[in-house]
């Protein structure tokens, strides 16, 4: 684990401008610690594992993205609001920590094909379905993108009470106060700025939850029961890509 002060300078506003705003919904954590020898692997050259008491953290978040747009213009109908999923880790370069994503689902071909395309990230379309029944969210997603590793997901959660702010050096904070996103093509290791206020979490009562989505990311984690939050809504800034 870093130094707290790495994790709190990532949380400082990036210089520039950002290219995007977004608003994520209904975003649940589900997190599992596991062996660093099965996760490194995992890694591109250029990014070394961020372990939290010498364990390696896993997690899949399914949320739904709303208010896509560009800086100073409206959102887009139909295009600005779709579910999504990713599996991730934590990871850090050069004592700048941040997030390494296994894979990311989307409802949106538009969203896949733009994600790839500009943030070189292993977006996947996906069939998916979020309702809410009796204070409970139910999010189901299946990935349908031809050739790509087959992945599912099924869960139902009870959102629950605020939770005070998380502080450096507890286990909440090294797993959501992270803001910054690397990826990796063929030309080397990449990296994105985003910015918003710390993470409002609350607790999660999860009373369903069926995956396959660590599993075909090349993990075996998931089988215990998950470390679990829950998070409203939160205002996101997103920065362009850019070479590291």
């Amino acid at each position: 684990m870093l130094e707290a002060r790495s994790y709190l300078a990532a949380r400082e506003r990036p210089p520039g401008r950002p290219v995007m705003h977004q608003r994520w919904e209904r975003l649940l954590f589900l997190h599992w610690a596991c062996d660093p020898g099965e996760v490194a692997p995992l890694l591109p050259p250029g990014l070394s594992l961020d372990l939290f008491e010498g364990r390696a953290w896993v997690a899949a978040t399914p949320f739904t993205l709303a208010g896509l747009r560009a800086p100073a213009l409206p959102p887009i109908p139909f295009l600005s609001r779709f579910h999504e999923l990713n599996a991730r880790t934590y990871v850090h370069r050069d004592g700048v920590p941040g997030v390494w994503f296994f894979s990311l689902d989307a409802a949106s071909r538009l969203a896949v094909f733009g994600a790839r395309r500009l943030y070189r990230l292993p977006y996947f379309h996906a069939r998916m379905e979020v309702r809410e029944e009796a204070g409970s969210i139910h999010y189901t997603s299946r990935r349908t993108l031809a050739g790509a590793p087959a992945a599912s997901f099924e869960a139902r959660w009870t959102p629950g009470t605020p939770l005070p702010e998380s502080l450096p050096g507890t286990l909440p904070f090294f797993l959501t106060e992270r803001y910054v996103l690397f990826a990796a093509d063929r030309s080397g290791l990449h990296r994105a700025r985003i910015h918003h206020p710390p993470w409002p979490l609350h607790t999660a009562a999860v009373t369903h939850l069926q995956s396959t989505l660590l599993q075909a990311a090349g993990l075996h984690a998931g089988e215990d029961a998950p470390l679990t939050h829950h998070v409203p809504a939160l205002q996101v800034k997103v920065w362009p890509l850019e070479r590291t």
